[in-house]
């Protein structure tokens, strides 16, 4: 009874809550639309409450900034959740990525496919899953899982407490686990990227929820602000300094996963091969933004407060994952053969070059802070433009009869080569895919490098675009992404880490070659299909195989087109576009508020 009376509820501030209240509640009234609003009405009604969620949660952002930077934060649910210039910045960039990730998601093509399977449970390349598609039925669930990762990725920075870190950490996960598995084509591989994705992120939660207890042994509290007080206060550290340095590099090795840094990167690079294209952009973007936020505020309130024997050994740690993140990244990076892995090797290298503008986390400065918030938003714009285009690009087969083997082979993948998803069977090429005008199917993305030979001359804008984001990403000037290097280098010079920022910078030069690869291939390099088409009839003969070869490798040969799709896409890849040419031309005012983002509350 005593326990009972001394028992004082929380005062909640719920203006402070709306944004995550309304991606979570249109996330809840995405399940009721699944249950109760016809087939025909689905599809419209999840697209438009899915928009208009998040539109509605970034417009309630923008109103709270004034009043969260006057008060410079405000403890919610008891300090659960902190609401400070800080997080609430990086939900507004999570909301912001989200939005242009889930126009891509919505778009279909002009025969009204979407990236996503018919029927998710149905066994790959059975006759129920070809059945499903001939029928034209569609996953709209899709929607509401978005929006609860969404709602996870804007807890994640702004929790005040490990315990609900860690919850808005398996809150944001779950949905993606069953978003990569839910990809038209390839259906295996996609289910395999999921599997490896789920087991190996439930280590990573493990290790992370591990640590948790590791620290809470030490202060007593998972309270953010407590264990930091109680670093500061020094009672206790005799005996238990390994204890405490223990649990918190557990907590940061389960971050470190989610943002991709070697050595725990090994999921990125399958994970973004096999799920739905639009949702590897959705997961590049979103989730590095939210598990970089929730990484830096464990690291300057934490870490910061660690005796400075700790925190050099911290330091080191930090230089050592820095590093071979980036060369990991880069130079694996420059042997890939398929568009997605190739992107997935650059998402590694760009968190190592994060992590650059973090090595300074004790000097609470403020600037590691600033270039980490720019990075973020500007590398987001261009992963999700980047991605965008490859949804557009795909392979298409100039034999309709291609298309008719069995679908069992469609459904264990092409790995991406050009003419594997031909004979890869209705279930590839989408048994009611668009045709074009000589009769073939538009098959999967064309993933391939060489397939994307000769794409600046059949489609100038949509190339340029890709070259615009690439170039982002290699960090040339007049782009968000030269900015956002500069700054994080920046940052680590700063505090004496020149080194670290050398390092970078040649890791950096690295990366440049598979960027303008790309951009060689798609502007100075003739596309495959003319250069086959030269070859002739008798030099297929002759390149082995006879008559019959050479009949075989006709059917298997296919083209590369641009697909036309409802103009979602469109739209995202345009507004990727001003805002990576913005940043670069005219950072200065989104510098500005990312500095007033750098302040924390404990």
């Amino acid at each position: 009874m005593s326990t009972a009376a001394a028992f004082v509820a929380p005062t909640i501030d719920w203006a402070y809550l709306v944004p995550v209240i309304v991606v979570l509640g249109a996330g809840v009234l995405g399940v009721l639309v699944e249950a109760f609003v016809p087939d025909r009405h689905r599809r419209a009604v999840q697209v438009v409450l899915a928009l208009g969620a998040l539109v509605g949660a970034l417009t309630t952002i923008v109103l709270l900034w004034g009043d969260v930077q006057e008060l410079n934060g405000i403890q919610v649910l008891g300090g659960s959740l902190v609401i400070d210039p800080f997080g609430l910045a990086l939900q507004g960039i999570v909301v912001v990525l989200a939005l242009l990730a889930t126009l891509v998601i919505a778009d279909r093509t002009s025969t009204g496919q979407d990236a996503f399977a018919p029927t998710a449970a149905a066994v790959p390349g059975s006759a129920y899953e070809d059945l499903a598609r001939r029928r034209g039925l569609e996953q709209t669930e899709v929607f509401p899982l978005v929006l609860f990762a969404v709602g996870g990725m804007m807890i994640f920075p702004a929790t005040g407490d490990l315990l609900t870190m860690f919850v808005a950490l398996e809150v944001l996960s779950l949905p993606l686990y069953v978003l990569t598995a839910l990809a038209r084509r390839r259906r295996l591989l996609s289910q395999e990227a999921s599997f490896k994705y789920f087991l190996l992120g439930a280590f990573a939660s493990a290790i992370f929820i591990f640590g948790v207890a590791l620290v809470y042994g030490f202060a007593g509290s998972v309270r953010i602000a407590e264990v930091r007080a109680a670093l500061l206060d020094g009672g206790g550290l005799d005996g238990m300094t390994g204890l405490v340095l223990l649990g918190l590099v557990m907590v940061l090795a389960g971050l470190l996963f989610k943002v991709g840094a070697a050595p725990f990167h090994s999921w990125t690079p399958d994970v973004y091969q096999g799920a739905p294209t639009p949702i590897t952009g959705f997961m590049a973007a979103c989730t590095k933004a939210a598990a970089f936020g929730a990484l830096v505020r464990v690291l300057y309130l934490i870490g910061s407060a660690l005796p400075p024997d700790l925190q050099e050994k911290l330091v080191v740690a930090l230089w050592v994952v820095a590093i071979l993140t980036m060369v990991v990244g880069s130079v694996i990076g420059v042997i890939q053969t398929d568009m997605k892995r190739l992107l997935a090797y650059s998402s590694i290298a760009h968190a190592g070059f994060l992590l650059v503008a973090l090595v300074g986390f004790g000097e609470l400065s403020g600037f590691g802070v600033r270039a980490v918030v720019f990075y973020l938003l500007a590398y987001g714009l261009a992963t999700v433009g980047a991605f965008a285009v490859v949804t557009l690009v795909r392979e298409r087969s100039p034999q309709p009869q291609a298309a008719t083997e069995s679908p069992v082979l469609a459904a264990v993948g092409t790995g991406g080569t050009a003419g594997s998803a031909a004979a890869a069977g209705p279930a590839a090429a989408g048994a009611g895919d668009l045709h074009a005008p000589d009769g073939g199917a538009i098959l999967g993305e064309a993933t391939h490098l060489t397939e994307w030979a000769g794409l600046g001359k059949r489609s100038p804008w949509l190339a340029g675009a890709f070259a615009l984001f690439l170039l982002s990403m290699a960090g040339i000037p007049l782009t968000a992404g030269f900015i956002a290097k500069f700054t994080a280098f920046g940052a680590a010079v700063a505090v004496g880490a020149w080194p670290l920022a050398l390092i970078g910078v040649l890791a950096s030069a690295v990366s440049v070659f598979f960027y303008v690869r790309i951009i060689v291939l798609m502007f100075f390099t003739p596309s495959p299909s003319s250069a086959a088409g030269g070859v002739g009839e008798e030099g297929r003969e002759n390149a082995g195989g006879g008559p019959a070869a050479a009949s075989a490798l006709a059917a298997l040969t296919t083209r590369v087109t641009v697909v036309r799709s409802e103009g979602f896409t469109t739209v995202a890849i345009v507004i990727c576009v001003t805002g990576v040419v913005l940043l670069g031309v005219l950072p200065s005012s989104v510098l500005d508020l990312a500095l007033e983002a750098a302040k924390f509350r404990p």
